[in-house]
């Protein structure tokens, strides 16, 4: 069955991602949480919690790292050390070597790629853990493992790579990091595709099909040899012949923010603004990319805009913040939100002033709340897939 590039769905955010605010989350067999009251301090003003914040900066110093996405509202991000995508800020946290703590203005899966790589000394928190990612929740370790046992039926799976996108769970990548395979994010994704394809002829690519497909077709990979693995059905939804002819087998997940641009929106941008160009997320379906001028990473986003000339028009098909925010950093240029519809990443906005202030008090307290720490057996596994991507680039 060829894949349909706009086929989609709809998901609940279920599971650890959406856990309530926690002492500490145990990733791996077995998760402990315990509430905690949070209520007082969203009674607090804006500007005493920024002080709140800023004094627990220079208290700690230099033993205290935040990281914060692209993603994030103006109001945090602008505590950040060093801000980045997913990519960018998996380096920091494997890079930093004077920190003893990080708060991840992030979502859960990022604070777990943090935990993972940085040394072992280093705690890792989110301020939230309500904010997660619906991506990562498309795919999880049960259903990734039932499509690997279904796939041995009809081809050797020692000719499959698994490769999953960053935006995923750390047992994921584990399971990345057992079968040989290798972690992805949107700046490297080709690179990790050709170093998939120079070791085995086949690619399990989750949870983004839509990142997964953009991908191979640059690399000229038939739309044919591309079938759409549904995990809620029998064979993913596919026949056997043509799993059996499959190059890259797609997850059915996709980015909530990123499927809502539509080709329309592109000509309708186009309409308005005659001489603008338009500059997309790979998240996108198919029929936007293609409809794109460029197509990009968050940090390729960032740049493009960075180095274009005065009076350039932008239409940008990515997180609304992030639009905004460089709208206001290049005022000399015409930069728009691609699509007429509000489009943000929801979960990551759960991490506010307040969230902030309290987690950052409480490790200032010694009494730390929130921390992500991944088991050991999984941590091993997702660190060789971590580094395996690392290593490519």
């Amino acid at each position: 069955m060829a894949s349909d590039p706009d086929e989609g769905f709809t998901v609940v955010l279920t599971g650890r991602s959406l856990t309530a605010m926690t002492t500490t989350a145990t990733i791996g067999p077995t998760t402990g949480i315990t509430s905690l009251p949070f209520e007082p301090y969203r009674d607090r003003p804006d500007d005493e919690l920024r002080q709140r914040i800023l004094a627990v900066k220079e208290e700690l110093s230099d033993a205290l790292l935040i990281l914060g996405h692209h993603y994030q509202q103006d109001e945090v991000i602008q505590f950040a050390d060093m801000r980045g995508d997913s990519y960018k800020l998996s380096q920091l946290a494997a890079q930093s070597q004077t920190c003893r703590s990080i708060v991840f203005c992030g979502v859960h899966f990022m604070a777990e790629t943090a935990d993972v790589l940085s040394r072992d000394e280093v705690a890792v928190y989110l301020p939230d853990l309500a904010a997660g990612c619906s991506m990562a929740d498309m795919a999880d370790l049960e259903s990734v493992e039932a499509a690997w046992q279904d796939l041995s039926d009809l081809v050797d799976t020692k000719d499959i790579t698994p490769v999953t996108y960053i935006n995923s769970s750390a047992d994921l990548k584990a399971f990345c990091g057992r079968h040989g395979g290798i972690v992805c994010t949107s700046s490297n994704a080709r690179a990790v595709l050709e170093w998939a394809f120079a070791r085995r002829s086949r690619v399990l690519f989750f949870p983004d099909q839509h990142l997964g497909r953009n991908t191979a077709r640059t690399m000229n990979v038939p739309l044919e040899q591309m079938p759409v693995w549904d995990p809620r059905r029998p064979l993913g939804g596919n026949t056997a012949d043509s799993l059996r002819s499959s190059r890259v087998i797609l997850w059915r997940g996709h980015c909530s923010v990123h499927q809502r641009f539509r080709p329309e929106h592109v000509a309708q941008f186009r309409q308005r603004f005659p001489a603008s160009r338009i500059l997309v997320h790979p998240e996108c379906t198919m029929k936007v990319v293609e409809a794109a001028d460029l197509v990009g990473s968050t940090e390729f986003i960032i740049k493009t805009v960075q180095q274009a000339p005065a009076g350039s028009v932008w239409g940008i098909g990515t997180e609304l913040h992030l639009v905004n925010r460089l709208a206001h950093e290049h005022p000399d240029q015409t930069i728009q939100f691609l699509s007429p519809m509000v489009c943000m990443c929801a979960t990551m906005y759960r991490i506010d002033l307040p969230h902030l202030a309290w987690c950052l008090e409480n490790l200032a307290r010694n009494t730390p709340v929130n921390r992500i720490r991944v088991d050991s057996e999984t941590a091993h596994w997702s660190r060789v897939a971590l580094q395996r991507m690392l290593e490519v680039n």
